[in-house]
């Protein structure tokens, strides 16, 4: 989507894509959410508060989430296409974060 010039929809694809691997790392506790911001929240209390996860990550979703409300709804202010590779490269790091967190867990993916 990016490299077709669709920044706002890379995005928040990529916000998507982490906010689904942190509904996984967060299922894997037998926690589930109906609200977004519930998710980031209790993943940064469970996860990243007790050293689970770095907090950059926290904040890596957490601004992806408001970047998201912007390229969903916002028509004034596109995002550009330096933000939308920067989340698109913070969403890998925090999926290959998760991914090993849940393989050394004892998850299959």
């Amino acid at each position: 989507m990016l490299e077709n010039g669709y920044s706002d929809f890379a995005s928040s694809r990529s916000y998507y894509a982490m906010f689904y691997a942190v509904e996984a790392v967060l299922l894997s506790k037998d926690m589930s959410f109906s609200k977004h911001k519930a998710v980031i929240s209790v993943f940064g209390r469970d996860f990243v508060k007790t050293d689970i996860f770095p907090a950059k990550l926290h904040h890596y979703i957490s601004k992806a989430f408001n970047i998201r409300q912007q390229a969903d709804y916002s028509t004034l202010s596109p995002v550009t296409a330096e933000t939308a590779r920067l989340l698109i490269d913070q969403a890998k790091e925090l999926i290959e974060s998760i991914e090993k967190y849940l393989v050394d867990n004892g998850y299959e993916l």
